[in-house]
């Protein structure tokens, strides 16, 4: 059945200040190690398997801006009970287990510039992302930081090949998760990059005031069965448990993409987002004979939005204004965009060149369908939630 949709786009670029210095790198990797450890220096501390299945999640920045909306326009809903209820949504394994976790889609929602750029190291760089955790991790134990409590169970275990150790997060009751919060200016002891300073992102107002020193846990989430993903420390890569997985999403999980466990990138979950790393685009097909004319094409449908947009920041009236342009009349759905708009005021972009959602168009339908070689039929739809996002730092 098509559905009509407005792609969650806007200005928010509150990431890109304390990330302005992730700029591409020549060759196979696009970050250095210290670039890495400031994009994970936010979630780093938590727990193995919510690690694994956020950075997995990052790699679909669509699919993660719907999740979030659903999570709002459904906020009885948490842990268990929430992924349940998505169950027959087509998006990928790792967004639906987050609709377990609110507070985290909000974050990556929020976030949106520091989900793509982890989603897309994840994706080219996952042994250099599982060292950038440990080094992480090892940081905030030496600076007395790290430690097991009521909520988590944090263990020492040797390396495979018996030199160095690694560092384990798991939760003391496998059936009970716990986020934790953190300012990783404290965590981590003195940070060793002034270029590359960690980005911070404060909990939800529920949780609290800001904190400036210590690590806070929400309430306990009954998210077991949530948990699918994991890390093998000594081979640096992150796996499926395929059997959690397949009663999470019965009806699009495809266990032979994952043989022996190993998690890999769908790309049919990434909806046309253009990958900023340019391997990713040649590995992924985004260069493939026509794509540069159809992605600039929907690069300049955005740009000509976003300066529409722009103008609204203040008082949100453009805002909706351009919303109503994109979908052709349709309704927008959305109660949050001026919020997130108004605060994007406060942090302009540095980033050189466009986002992942640069050469989305706004008014143009994204779908899936059109990923996996078939025809643009059907649409995303996008209502419910707040407003949309902009990919602010692209690459290259």
């Amino acid at each position: 059945m098509k559905r009509r949709s407005l792609l969650a786009l806007s200005t928010a670029m509150l990431a890109l200040a304390p990330l302005r210095a992730l700029h591409a790198q020549s060759g196979s990797k696009p970050y250095t190690a210290e670039q890495l450890d400031q994009m994970l220096a936010p979630v780093a501390l938590y727990p193995d398997a919510l690690l694994a299945q956020t950075l997995m999640a990052a790699g679909y920045p669509l699919e993660v801006v719907e999740a979030a909306r659903w999570s709002a326009a459904n906020p009885n809903l948490k842990g268990d009970a929430a992924v349940a209820a998505v169950k027959d949504k087509d998006w990928d394994v790792s967004v639906k287990s987050l609709t377990a976790f609110p507070q985290v889609l909000k974050m990556m929602n929020d976030q949106l510039d520091w989900t793509q750029k982890v989603g897309d190291a994840m994706i080219a760089q996952q042994k250099d992302v599982a060292d950038s955790v440990q080094r992480l991790r090892a940081k905030a134990a030496a600076a007395g930081n790290l430690k097991t409590t009521p909520q988590q169970k944090v263990t020492t275990q040797p390396a495979g090949s018996g030199a160095g150790s690694t560092i384990v997060i798991e939760p003391a009751n496998p059936e009970t998760i716990y986020v934790p919060y953190y300012n990783p200016a404290w965590a981590y002891g003195p940070w060793p990059y002034p270029a590359y300073p960690p980005p911070y992102y404060p909990p939800p107002p529920n949780y609290g005031a800001a904190l400036m020193t210590g690590m806070m846990f929400g309430l306990g989430v009954a998210a077991g069965a949530a948990m699918f993903g994991g890390w093998n420390w000594n081979r640096g890569n992150t796996y499926v448990n395929v059997n959690r997985a397949t009663n999470i999403s019965a009806n699009n999980f495809q266990a032979n993409r994952y043989p022996d466990g190993n998690w890999q990138h769908d790309p049919a979950h990434r909806d046309g987002v253009p990958y900023g790393d340019r391997g990713l685009q040649q590995k992924y097909g985004q260069n493939r004979p026509g794509s540069a004319e159809r992605d600039q094409y929907r690069g300049q449908q955005f740009q000509n939005e976003l300066r529409g947009g722009q103008a609204g920041q203040r008082d949100g009236a453009a805002r909706s204004n351009v919303e109503q342009r994109a979908g052709s009349g349709e309704r927008a759905g959305g109660a949050g965009a001026g919020e997130r708009a108004n605060a994007s005021a406060r942090a302009p972009s540095e980033s050189r060149g466009g986002g992942a959602f640069n050469g989305v168009d706004r008014g143009q339908s994204v779908n899936r369908e059109s990923q996996r070689g078939g025809s643009y039929g059907g649409n995303r739809s996008f209502g419910g939630g707040g407003g949309g996002h902009s990919f602010g730092g692209g690459r290259r």
